[in-house]
């Protein structure tokens, strides 16, 4: 080998070693940095659900051990499976309802003049800073049995009273309505930032061709926010499956039980029943899900991530 091709040759081995010390060094010093946050979520977040699952394996007085018999008291139980039913149709709607709504206002606003839009920002997130159970107070005044608002303006038309929260299709109705009332604007905010990293030369591009509306919504306006609306609605869902204000303050899972979801129903019987093992596998019962919704959007992310 020629004395020029070795010391080439030694001088890249050295560069290699260099460069593979420095990315260990980068990523231990990364590490290092990340370990805070990393012992915060597992005092926060893994010790908590580690103690529920052992919870879960005890009897009502947690002085004996009982392995799964809670989860089989639990589904031998009608209630619970309504539970289960009412939880999924009720995160599955709202979340559906929630992305429709906020899709469509963030185009609304984003066709604002930049000028305009702060003042419409503004007011169309003061449903989502509200703290839940105090706007959800709110919500129950309008839909009193006695002096319902909304019964008072059908009425003024001729219409007949609607039992709001006693009856149980109009209270699952009553109770979606302002999940979604609350969480659009979430997902307005989301889909708005979105929409400004979509470069405008794309659709002029695509105007030039002719393009339509739809087509450009179609071929461009999607694929480029496909990510941020798979995140977005993993995020909430997540959030309405585990929702807790809503219900509790508006039906407190009545009428007889039809309204409940996961949290409030684990509520229910761990902390009114004073049962709370029982309530222990009834949150737990969230896990598989949630975790089943996560792997299947995480995965369709992570492929269109490496396709691009």
């Amino acid at each position: 080998m020629p004395q020029g091709a070795a010391i080439a040759s030694a001088r890249g081995r050295r560069t290699g070693s260099s460069l593979s010390k420095a990315a260990k060094r980068r990523s231990t010093i990364a590490f290092l940095m990340a370990l805070p946050l990393i012992v915060l979520i597992t005092a926060l977040v893994l010790y908590p659900a580690g103690y529920a699952l052992h919870l879960s394996t005890l009897n009502k007085s947690m002085e004996e051990f009982v392995g799964f018999e809670n989860f089989e008291y639990l589904f031998e139980r009608e209630t619970f499976w309504m539970v289960v039913w009412q939880s999924c149709i009720f995160a599955i709607t709202a979340v559906i309802f929630k992305a429709l709504i906020g899709f469509i206002v963030a185009h609304i606003v984003h066709n604002i003049p930049l000028k305009g839009q702060r003042k419409w920002r503004g007011m169309l997130l003061v449903p989502w800073v509200i703290p839940p159970a105090m706007s959800t107070l709110a919500w129950l005044w309008l839909f009193d049995s006695s002096y319902s608002a909304f019964n008072w303006l059908i009425e003024g038309v001729g219409g007949p009273r609607i039992p709001w929260l006693g009856e149980t299709g109009w209270a699952r109705f009553s109770i979606i309505l302002v999940n979604v009332w609350y969480g659009a604007p979430f997902f307005m905010i989301m889909y708005l930032a979105a929409l400004k990293s979509v470069p405008e030369q794309l659709y002029e591009a695509a105007a030039i061709d002719g393009a339509g509306w739809w087509q450009r919504m179609w071929f461009i306006t999607l694929p480029m926010m496909r990510n941020i609306i798979a995140i977005t609605v993993l995020f909430s869902t997540i959030v309405t499956f585990s929702n807790f204000d809503i219900v509790r303050v508006l039906t407190a899972g009545g009428p007889i039980d039809t309204t409940h979801v996961f949290a409030t129903y684990a509520f229910k019987l761990g902390i009114e029943a004073s049962d709370i093992p029982l309530g222990a596998a009834v949150s737990l019962f969230m896990f598989p899900l949630l975790a089943l919704a996560a792997i299947v959007i995480l995965r369709d992310v992570s492929r269109r991530g490496n396709q691009t």
